[in-house]
């Protein structure tokens, strides 16, 4: 049962995390979340976002633990973990925040990569597309695996 807790912390934060980016980072929070797509330093106002979400994940993991180790802390751990592949996916691969690192020549990676393009395409609130991190329109999948084909 632990690996279904877990596998709603980390799906469920996504699906979460699309939805604010969607109907609240562009629309009423958009003056904090301009900061991400005007960015003027290593920090952003933006970056409040993942303090929020990393304090709902440690919540549920020191209350779970504190409960006998529950579904609360499942579901922490689940949270986390998704912090962790977003910082690396998010701020590593895709915006540099932390450095240069080798990207992977993954369809998957390179699909992710150019969504998340699209998205900052634009630099105001509206219009706007592919919101999530990790699920994304299967369009940017099939341009990825059609370049790479054509490298082949």
């Amino acid at each position: 049962m632990q690996i279904i807790w877990f596998l709603a912390g980390f799906v469920g934060i996504e699906v979460l995390a699309t939805l604010i980016h969607k109907y609240l980072m562009h629309g009423p929070l958009w003056f904090i979340h301009e900061s991400h797509h005007r960015p003027k330093g290593r920090f952003e106002l933006n970056d409040l976002f993942a303090v929020l979400f990393g304090g709902i994940g440690v919540w549920l993991l020191v209350s779970g633990s504190l409960a006998a180790f529950d579904f609360r802390f499942w579901m922490g751990l689940g949270i986390s973990v998704y912090g962790g592949v977003y910082f690396y996916l998010h701020d590593v691969l895709v915006h540099r925040r932390a450095g240069k690192a080798k990207t992977p020549e993954w369809a998957y990676i390179k699909a992710l990569r150019h969504a998340h393009r699209m998205h900052h395409k634009h630099v105001n609130k509206l219009p706007s597309e592919s919101y999530g991190l990790l699920f994304f329109s299967w369009r940017y999948f099939r341009e990825a695996t059609q370049a790479r084909g054509a490298k082949a």
